[in-house]
């Protein structure tokens, strides 16, 4: 049996490419019907340990919140700074590709990456990432930050999955070529 954890990209996404508008505002996401929770809760138990760039940190820090919402998670925010790690996060500044390749030697479920776009870019240019699942939105917003930002990579994906929740489809990819 096959143990390797997955790095796996879980994220909703207009039609036009956009993770949120230039204010970081997801309003756009929660005016769409889903259906329940759109999958979140059936994907989040295939997970143990979650990953966010420091900005991502930093903007589910200033949301109204009654306690940190990947409790019960192991959480690694990446950043730049120095940063004492508290209760809920361990702060890493180290190579993203050795990092990860300690992740997934270690036995456990697969690895989430919530954000943001800056991660998710070098984790992608380096060829981290093992499954992308997204959930489109039918909501154009015309500009804002890029699910996936212009660079020097080709990753050659392979369609397994596809769901309806109401107006929001989710697409589920294997990336094929590591």
């Amino acid at each position: 049996m096959d143990n390797k954890r997955n790095l796996v990209l879980f994220i909703a996404t207009s039609l036009d490419g956009y993770i949120a508008t230039k204010d970081e505002s997801l309003e756009w996401l929660f005016n769409v019907e889903g259906e329940g929770d759109s999958g979140f809760s059936e994907f989040y138990e295939t997970v143990d340990t979650v990953l966010l760039g420091k900005r991502s940190y930093d903007w589910v820090m200033k949301q109204d919140i009654e306690e940190f919402p990947y409790k019960n998670k192991e959480c690694y925010v990446f950043t730049r700074s120095s940063i004492d790690d508290n209760e809920d996060v361990k702060f890493v500044n180290d190579d993203v590709t050795e990092f990860v390749d300690k992740l997934k030697s270690k036995g456990g479920k697969n690895i989430w990456i919530v954000g943001g776009g800056e991660l998710l870019h070098s984790f992608i240019q380096k060829k981290l990432v093992d499954e992308i699942i997204l959930t489109v939105t039918p909501t154009l917003i015309g500009n804002g930050i890029p699910l996936f930002r212009e660079g020097e990579y080709n990753l050659d994906l392979s369609l397994i999955g596809m769901r309806k929740f109401n107006q929001f489809v989710e697409l589920h990819y294997l990336v094929k070529n590591h």
